[in-house]
């Protein structure tokens, strides 16, 4: 299947929660599941004290952009801060943990490619409603240097 070009608006985007108890959710910007494209774009928001549980993908690179909020990211014995503008990029097989250590919600734009049935995971949650924080957020739009 070809997808198709797809244009959305903060106010047009699905987010879910995966499980209940999690303290974090997607907000699905493009993925096989709703476009039909092989990778997974996402702003994932932790709530205040919020992780992702440790996890692993078989043959995923995974790379998270830090929008806005502080945290701290975990993989293969070591510990790095998050903070506006920084990234992390996990390559397949090891082990990680995004957590947000600020005082507010912490907001990564997040990809992974490929998809390795995320995006699949993430639609079987339940949706949730953005908040008026997150869309602000996600509507700001990143400065370009001169």
């Amino acid at each position: 299947m070809t997808p198709q070009v797809v244009a959305k608006a903060p106010a047009d985007l699905k987010a879910y929660k995966i499980s209940p108890n999690d303290t974090n959710y997607f907000a699905c910007l493009a993925d096989p599941v709703a476009e039909g494209v092989p990778f997974t774009f996402i702003v994932e928001i932790y709530e205040k004290g919020g992780a992702t549980p440790p996890n692993t993908h078989s043959i995923a690179h995974e790379f998270f952009f830090i929008l806005e909020g502080t945290g701290k990211g975990y993989c293969d014995g070591v510990e790095v801060d998050l903070a506006p503008g920084s990234s992390l990029l996990i390559p397949p097989g090891k082990e990680h943990v995004v957590e947000n250590t600020g005082e507010g919600k912490l907001y990564a734009l997040c990809a992974m490619v490929p998809n390795e049935e995320f995006a699949e995971l993430i639609h079987s949650g339940q949706e949730v409603p953005l908040t008026d924080d997150d869309l602000a957020v996600i509507s700001r739009r990143v400065p370009v240097a001169a």
